[in-house]
């Protein structure tokens, strides 16, 4: 995907300029673009990351799956039948299969049994029709793109916006030669700078200390999961990562009648050894709301999602991963607006 002839190179200092959150107690949390903007364009697709960096996020999140010849595309999972319409392409019916994955058989086509020519047949659809109605309007227009392409429209929105732009890639894969090849393609891309603007995570402490092993210089941030946010799993990650990125309930769990809890320290204990703290996932519609933030009866109505955004900018966290972009950068401009704080 070659730059469009009305748009600007970008210059140098833009391209490799870090958006912020990677330390702890910035000025403003960043807002990351969860899979792109994908309460309102099917997820992963090159038209939600357009739209999060328009709408102004500060990073793109972009999951990373690898298929048959070993090429790097942007999808969370390595199934394809929730965000994409393989179910409905019959010369690929006979890939389709059985696999076990965290304990659970799992039905339908798998990236890694396609080749990356295959897999560019397909078109992403809408991974929550009965939520977003105006994202169903997407289905079946819109490509899955490579890391590559991916690339290539950051350095091209950094050139239309005149701003920084990061992205957080996190590869679905297992195997750590995979997160390897990432990283040397970032380097290809002159992308391993430690105060750069693409930051690799995982799931895996492992992963990541084999990373610096090898001589990444890159950020890197530590997902964790919510049973292993333990001090000692916290020391390990930050002798490694600058940012730990972690489910939002470990931050602030809900009460059990559905309503916003509050702090837990653990945003502090993070801070302590020097680890900024992303929060994730942030969603405006009513159903995935606490109770005490949503705005009427219909569970696809978007609520006070930047309300909610605010309260976790209390607890101290440097960024938030959101499907809904906009309603992040309202969040953060609250302060100053008091009026948008209730979007």
């Amino acid at each position: 995907m070659s730059l469009p002839s009305t748009v600007q190179a970008p210059r140098p200092e833009l391209l490799h300029r870090c958006p912020g959150g990677l330390a702890p107690g910035g000025p403003e949390p960043v807002v990351v673009g969860h899979r792109g903007a994908c309460g309102y364009r099917p997820e992963h697709t090159l038209a939600s990351y357009a739209l999060a960096a328009r709408m102004g996020a500060d990073y793109v999140s972009v999951d990373l799956v690898v298929t048959a010849d070993e090429q790097l595309v942007a999808r969370h999972e390595s199934e394809l039948s929730s965000s994409t319409d393989v179910a409905r392409r019959h010369e690929l019916a006979d890939l389709r299969r059985v696999r076990h994955l965290d304990g659970y058989a799992v039905q339908g086509w798998f990236a890694d049994d396609l080749t990356l020519d295959q897999l560019r047949r397909l078109r992403a659809v809408e991974r929550y029709p009965h939520l977003r109605h105006g994202s169903v309007l997407y289905d079946g227009l819109l490509d899955v793109p490579t890391l590559e392409e991916v690339l290539q429209l950051r350095a091209a929105l950094v050139g239309q916006l005149g701003r920084a732009l990061g992205l957080v890639l996190a590869v679905r894969c297992p195997d750590r030669r995979q997160v390897t090849t990432t990283w040397r393609l970032l380097q290809r891309h002159d992308l391993d700078r430690p105060d750069g603007p693409v930051m690799l995570a995982a799931e895996s402490l492992t992963v990541l200390e084999a990373l610096r092993a090898e001589g990444a210089r890159l950020p890197l941030a530590w997902r964790a999961l919510a049973g292993e946010c333990e001090p000692t799993d916290l020391r390990r990650a930050a002798a490694v990562a600058q940012v730990v990125a972690t489910d939002k309930q470990v931050v602030m769990p809900r009460r059990l009648d559905g309503r916003l809890g509050e702090p837990t320290g653990w945003v502090e204990r993070a801070h302590r050894l020097g680890l900024a703290v992303h929060a994730w996932t942030f969603r405006a519609d009513n159903v995935h709301l606490p109770t005490d933030l949503q705005i009427g009866n219909d569970p696809s109505r978007l609520g006070h999602g930047a309300r909610e955004m605010r309260r976790f900018a209390r607890a101290g966290v440097d960024g938030w991963a959101t499907d809904h972009a906009d309603r992040g950068v309202l969040a953060r401009r609250s302060d100053e607006h008091p009026a948008v704080g209730g979007a």
